[in-house]
């Protein structure tokens, strides 16, 4: 059986967007750029040809990969509780570390992204926040050692 793959609605949005630029309008443009390729001749040392099939088999690699987790997706609705940290929720942390305060949503490993404030349900923070309360203070070890975060803010 296949793993369940968690996507907000912005996240599955984005996702199925991705499936039809590369379904159109990628797979178009590596098939003039291989028709050219295969216009100038012997193709057996036709470097062009050879990296244009090669982008061409990680398109096809790509379209599957998102086209099965698009067929195993469960897309969590906005937070409606806000008491506690879940799926879905935008974190307000302090780290005791940095003095500073971060801004995350908690989102499925599939629409992870920490340089734009999404982070994986699965990571060490996302783990330690899940299940916990506005106010209450963490601890997550990771390969820099323990960090201390409070909760400052729960949102939807």
């Amino acid at each position: 059986m296949a793993e369940e793959v968690i996507l907000t609605k912005q996240g599955f949005e984005e996702l199925e967007q991705r499936l039809h630029i590369l379904k159109t309008e990628k797979r178009q443009e590596i098939s003039q750029i291989i028709s050219e390729a295969r216009a100038q001749g012997d193709l057996s040392e036709n470097a062009e040809y050879d990296a244009a099939k090669d982008e061409q088999a990680r398109i096809e690699r790509e379209i599957l990969d998102i086209e099965e987790k698009l067929r195993n997706v469960k897309i969590i609705d906005t937070v409606a509780d806000t008491s506690v940290v879940s799926l879905g929720s935008e974190v307000t942390i302090y780290n005791f570390k940095t003095e500073k305060e971060l801004k995350y949503r908690i989102v499925g490993t599939t629409e992870s992204d920490p340089f734009s404030g999404k982070i994986s349900n699965e990571s060490p923070v996302g783990k330690a926040l899940l299940g916990k309360k506005l106010g209450q203070t963490v601890e997550v070890v990771n390969n820099a050692g323990t960090i201390k975060l409070k909760i400052l803010a729960i949102n939807s």
